[in-house]
This record gives structure tokens, C-alpha cells and sequence, in this order.
């Protein structure tokens, strides 16, 4: 038996009748992670990696589409949460999102008047967050942001530029309104 039909062997027992995970085989899943009933993992177009202790609630949806997403240890995601990977994901150690937070790492174009939306190109440019980060609930982080090391998002904000290390971060757009 090859690895990965192990790890689909005991991703299958361990999540079976709590959480949908699509194309299993193309997602790992570290040690002592909990994937609540309800939450939703679709790596049909792209792979997924979730590190050790995580927690991921009821109702989160993380779904590739179309990039990577990698996710480091004890990181939890909470209720309503919704990560696309499009241009890539990367979020880093000890991260915590709150309820209903939202990353798209895409942007749909809209420049050319004479074609309809759905048919212009969509710009996927990826989102990173570093380690140690509190994501408040209700955010939303938009294509081609970085947030550093140890930031606070504070609710409700739209991440919309970089975000220094260290920085807390709120409104819409997010500005910084200081250090820790």
C-alpha cells in the first residue's frame, strides 16, 4: 500500500460521517486536527495542507480552486469561514480566523466594456499570512495581500494592501491604526 493510499485509509475513518472532503488524495491533514460535521474540503483542482492541531468548525469551506493552499499548525478557522486558494494560500503557524472571515486569493477582471464579466480573465496573484496572526470576524482579504507576523485584523475590516508585522488593522479599506 503507497503512502497516500494510507493517508486517504485513515482520513476516510477518521472524518468519515463529520466532514465532505473532495478528493481526499490530494489533501493531508497533520495529527491531532479537528474537522468538525459540516466543514467542507474540496481539492479537486489543487492540493491542500492542513498542519497538526488545527481546528476547523462547523460550516467552513476551504476549497482549492484551481491553486494551493497550505495551511501551518494549530490554526483554527471558525464558523462560516470561506479560504479559496486561486492564486495560492499560504497561512503560517498559530493563526486564529474568526467567524464568517472570507480570503480570495482572485480578482475578476472588468476592463473590457464589450465583454461580459464572467468572460474576462480572472488575475490570481496569491495571499500569505504569516505566523501568529488574529484575524477578527467578518473580514475579508482580497488578492495579492501579505499580512505579517503577529498583525491584528480587527472584525469587519477589508484587507485591501500588505499589512506590516505587527500591525493592528481595521475599517474598509484596513489602515493601521497602531502597533503592538
Amino acid at each position: 500500500m503507497t503512502r497516500i493510499e494510507i493517508i486517504y485509509r485513515k482520513l476516510k475513518r477518521e472524518f468519515a460521517f463529520t466532514s465532505e472532503l473532495i478528493v481526499p488524495k490530494r489533501i493531508a491533514i497533520g495529527n491531532h486536527t479537528k474537522l468538525l460535521r459540516g466543514a467542507f474540503i474540496n481539492a479537486s483542482a489543487g492540493t491542500i495542507s492542513i498542519g497538526s492541531k488545527c481546528y476547523v468548525d462547523r460550516n467552513v469551506i476551504i476549497s482549492c480552486n484551481g491553486g494551493d493552499i497550505i495551511i501551518g499548525d494549530h490554526c483554527s478557522f471558525n464558523p462560516y469561514c470561506v479560504i479559496y486558494g486561486h492564486g495560492g494560500l499560504r497561512i503560517g503557524n498559530d493563526v486564529r480566523i474568526a467567524a464568517g472571515t472570507i480570503i480570495i486569493p482572485a480578482n475578476h477582471g472588468f476592463n473590457d466594456k464589450n465583454r461580459k464579466i464572467c468572460e474576462q480573465p480572472i488575475s490570481a496573484k496569491g495571499i500569505t499570512i504569516g505566523n501568529d496572526c488574529w484575524i477578527g470576524a467578518g473580514v475579508n482579504i482580497l488578492d495579492g495581500v501579505t499580512i505579517g507576523d503577529g498583525c491584528v485584523i480587527g472584525a469587519g475590516s477589508v484587507v485591501t494592501k500588505t499589512v506590516e508585522p505587527f500591525t493592528v488593522v481595521v475599517g474598509n479599506p484596513a489602515k493601521v491604526i497602531r502597533n503592538r
